[in-house]
């Protein structure tokens, strides 16, 4: 993993600008590995390891008054929301770090919600899940490997996260799913409504918002 240090002299920051490395290249449906856990919602959410958090000077937390030496820029859903416990001891269910199906049935792709972070230099991410119709999740599964797969058109697909942190739910918002070079999780792009996250997601946010995320979900 590369770190490239770069500061911000107008939000006084020093951000700590990260290189995805072969890590991220995930095989199809892999068991899930040792994650931090970050919050509990309708489903687990993990925090990300250094190559998903921008390093700050810190910031006072509003919630606890404590002194934070870092603000995450990513957290992401261990699993749908709509998997279960029980789900694990049935053969026509799978959950991959990818990739899952629940009673051969429901057919899911994790993918990233990019928000632009107006005063820094990455965007934040939610870590999510899509439901996918069979044949786009089976077409999805025939390219894994293959090379140049990012020109394929998008999926059509139905949010399958819930976060907390938007009323309404986020749970069934439309969207496009769209296939990334090999090794990259697809990029997601909601249907723009205006629910609060698809505002975000056209709009931006800003550092406050990251620190509003991060004061919730390490905390709730």
């Amino acid at each position: 993993m590369l770190l490239l240090y770069q500061y911000d002299e107008a939000a006084d920051l020093v951000l700590v600008v990260t290189v995805q490395d072969a890590r991220d290249r995930h095989p199809q449906r892999r068991a899930l590995g040792p994650n931090r856990i970050a919050a509990v919602g309708h489903g687990a959410f993990v925090l990300c390891d250094a190559a998903s958090v921008t390093e700050r000077v810190g910031y006072e937390c509003r919630r606890c008054g404590q002194w934070h030496e870092e603000l995450p820029f990513a957290y992401h859903a261990e699993a749908p929301a709509y998997w279960r416990d029980s789900d694990h001891a049935n053969p026509r269910s799978e959950l991959g770090e990818e990739q899952c199906v629940i009673d051969d049935e429901h057919f899911f792709v994790r993918g990233l919600i990019r928000l632009p972070v107006l005063d820094a230099s990455e965007d934040f991410e939610w870590g999510v899940w899509v439901s996918l119709s069979r044949d786009s999740f089976e077409r999805a599964s025939e390219l894994w490997a293959t090379e140049g797969r990012e020109s394929e058109p998008p999926y059509f697909g139905w949010l399958s996260t819930e976060l907390d942190l938007y009323e309404p739910s986020t749970l069934s918002l439309r969207a496009q799913v769209h296939t990334q070079p090999v090794g990259l999780r697809p990029l997601v792009e909601l249907e723009p409504t205006e629910h609060p996250l698809a505002v975000e997601q056209r709009e931006g946010i800003t550092l406050a918002r990251v620190q509003e995320f991060a004061e919730r979900l390490l905390h709730d």
